[in-house]
């Protein structure tokens, strides 16, 4: 941890001593009355893919058990630990040499381990707040930052964060001293240590609209290639019509490299999205596209802190920009009914800078709530290629249950 990270650690330090000395019964009121929450979730992925003999078989367990104190002058303590067990079956590979003796089957990624997922402590003064250590950070819809939650181990940052109320607006401003990701940190790639500064205004007006600004100036340090500077911005806003409503969105950032990224590059970022919200079900249509460059490898645009199961098809074929790019156009149905929620999408994938189709996939999935403390959840991805990558069908059965 560098000096910086180090000298803001020890100013909140002084700042929680002075304030345990001066009401030593209120401060461990604070500790009694606090929240305990445990949870489980089960999941069940299978994947069959072109590459591979066999088949994945993955079943894993989360256990997770965290415990936030109560408010004491501003102020609020939280941990949070997570367990990944494997259960039933362990025929798949957990990635990026977690499971090294598995290369046989196709990657599924959720090691095994367990590990402190959250540490941080919160210091909320007027409408501002300070968060320093391991915590998520979750920005906007987590395009360029998020915290990959789907996964069975999630992406948490040692960061410090300042929420600051500017002029009825938000300015977000973190410094990252390390990403811990989802492979865990038993494996060099389940830990980034970083010099990463991100910012993020927005602004929202009547409820409708609301628009960002954003800078996000990424230095790994273990991963040169991840180091990018990246600024742009976002609109949102709705129209009421006679019996629905019509969402629009639009996304353009500028990337280029940053430190010592061995590719010199600049790519660009754009997204627009329309949804017809009805009473019983949305339709979406959008199109996303990641930029490359068809004569230098690695100058597409990249979003490595990002949740990126969430974009560009469930199959996870797209987690690295292809260096011609990418352009995503997609359409979707989304709805619910009592307790039960579905979803369905297809997605058409090319090149964005040589005429070439990567393929199709489709998404669906169905949700129930069985009580307020137990949901089940089944996901199923089919990547039909066309010269990009194998075809590839995933499978997932959830459960999760929360006490």
């Amino acid at each position: 941890m560098n000096r910086t990270m180090l000298s803001i650690i020890n100013i909140l330090l002084l700042i929680f001593m002075y304030k345990k000395a001066h009401a030593e019964m209120s401060f461990a009121e604070a500790f009694s009355n606090g929240h305990t929450e445990l949870t489980w979730r089960y999941r069940y992925e299978f994947v069959d893919s072109e590459a591979f003999n066999r088949n994945a078989n993955a079943s894993t367990l989360k256990t997770r058990l965290n415990y936030s104190t109560a408010e004491y002058k501003g102020m609020t303590f939280f941990i949070e630990v997570d367990d990944v067990t494997e259960v039933f079956s362990d025929n798949f590979n957990s990635g990026a040499g977690t499971s090294p003796d598995r290369s046989q089957f196709p990657v599924v990624a959720d090691p095994s381990g367990t590990e402190i997922n959250q540490a941080w402590f919160n210091v909320d003064f007027s409408a501002h707040n300070i968060k320093l250590g391991r915590q998520r950070i979750i920005l906007d819809n987590q395009r360029f930052v998020g915290g990959v939650a789907f996964r069975q181990n999630e992406q948490t940052f040692d960061a410090v964060n300042f929420n600051l109320n500017v002029i009825g607006s938000n300015l977000s401003l973190s410094y990252i001293d390390r990403v811990n990701r989802i492979f865990g940190a038993d494996v060099p790639a389940g830990k980034h240590d970083n010099n990463t500064l991100l910012v993020n205004w927005s602004k929202s007006w009547r409820d409708q609209h609301q628009l960002v600004f954003f800078y996000y100036d990424i230095d790994n340090q273990d991963v040169a290639s991840f180091s990018t500077q990246t600024y742009g911005a976002s609109f949102d806003t709705f129209l009421q019509l006679k019996d629905s409503l019509l969402s629009l969105g639009l996304d353009y950032a500028k990337q280029t490299d940053r430190s010592d990224n061995p590719v010199n590059f600049s790519a660009n970022y754009w997204r627009v999205e329309a949804a017809l919200e009805m009473s019983q079900f949305d339709i979406i249509f959008g199109r996303e596209v990641l930029s490359g460059n068809s004569t230098q490898a690695g100058a597409a645009f990249r979003t490595p802190l990002a949740t990126l199961h969430a974009f560009n098809g469930w199959s996870d074929r797209f987690l690295t920009t292809p260096d011609t790019g990418l352009e995503d156009t997609y359409i979707g149905l989304v709805g619910s009914y009592n307790h039960i929620g579905w979803y369905l999408r297809y997605h058409d994938f090319e090149s964005e800078s040589s005429d070439q189709s990567y393929g199709t996939e489709i998404d669906a999935s169905i949700s129930f709530n069985i009580n307020p403390n137990m949901s089940t959840r089944l996901k199923f991805a089919q990547f039909n290629s066309d010269g990009f990558s194998v075809d590839t069908q995933h499978i997932w059965l959830l459960l999760h249950f929360n006490f």
